[in-house]
């Protein structure tokens, strides 16, 4: 895929970013994401140093990251088609997994 030059805004600053253009609707998704979250922060919190607010969105987004690592892999594996005839081997560890997983 093809190299493409895009600028974002954050905390009202420019930054000119080279991205893959299948990157770039999740880099824009991340734009408004911070963008959202510091305007939310501005709102309720007596908070005008941008830094401040840029801080705090960090926070935020790493601590829900932090949260979520186990549903990206499961959604990966929802999509891993796994065969019928499984041999019993297979059978045996999966059981082995499923206890250990409980």
């Amino acid at each position: 895929m093809a190299e493409i030059s895009i600028k974002v805004n954050i905390a009202g600053r420019t930054y000119p970013l080279t991205v893959n253009e299948l990157e770039e609707a999740g880099v824009r998704r991340a734009e408004t994401s911070i963008e959202d979250s510091i305007q939310i922060f501005q709102k309720n919190y007596a908070v005008k140093d941008k830094q401040d607010l840029l801080a705090m969105a960090a926070l935020q987004m790493a601590a829900k990251s932090e949260k979520t690592p186990e549903t990206r892999v499961e959604k990966v594996i929802e999509r891993v088609e796994v065969p019928v005839d499984m041999s019993p081997e297979l059978l045996h560890l999966e059981a082995k997994l499923d206890e250990l997983l409980g």
